[in-house]
């Protein structure tokens, strides 16, 4: 198909995309152990007047960036990404880690630009794609909850310890 069809197709099918993701899009945390992000502890209040959208009252929030491929029709994606580790329980919404963030994945259908041309245009074919499209809890495996907290466990274990030595050692 002309380029330019596929421009027109897909093109107003990314721009709608975008523009139903806009009040949820957020920059990246900077690295994937940093949380600065995570709405831990802050539930909101009960003015009933304004909501915040369902990614942001979830027990495992998520926000979404946008995926950016210039050989690949929709070339704009928005990809959803887990802002926190554990997941937010209790009346307060505290990070718990004995659950895990973790993306729910949808299979979609892509157009890919090959290498090749006919007529003088680009041709494509079908690529299947996974997209994150937002995130859940799921309980954590007992050893990878020990550790998320091992380092504080550890030095409290080590503070009890000395604590309960005999002074003759």
């Amino acid at each position: 198909r002309p380029e330019e069809l596929l421009e027109q197709l897909y093109g107003r099918l990314a721009a709608g995309m975008l523009g139903a993701f806009h009040h949820t899009l957020q920059p990246e945390p900077p690295g994937r152990h940093h949380n600065a992000s995570c709405p831990a502890g802050a539930r909101p209040g009960g003015d009933k007047r304004f909501r915040l959208p369902v990614n942001l009252r979830s027990a495992s929030p998520w926000a979404y960036r946008i995926s950016y491929d210039p050989t690949r029709y929709p070339k704009y994606i928005p990809e959803a990404y887990c802002l926190c580790k554990g997941c937010l329980m209790g009346i307060f919404g505290e990070e718990n880690f004995h659950f895990r963030s973790t993306p729910v994945y949808m299979p979609t259908v892509i157009l890919r630009r090959t290498s090749s041309c006919a007529g003088g245009r680009y041709v494509y074919t079908e690529d299947y794609v996974t997209i994150p499209v937002g995130c859940t809890c799921v309980p954590e495996q007992e050893k990878e909850a020990e550790d998320v907290n091992s380092s504080i466990d550890k030095q409290e274990m080590k503070l009890l310890v000395n604590q309960n030595k005999p002074s003759s050692e």
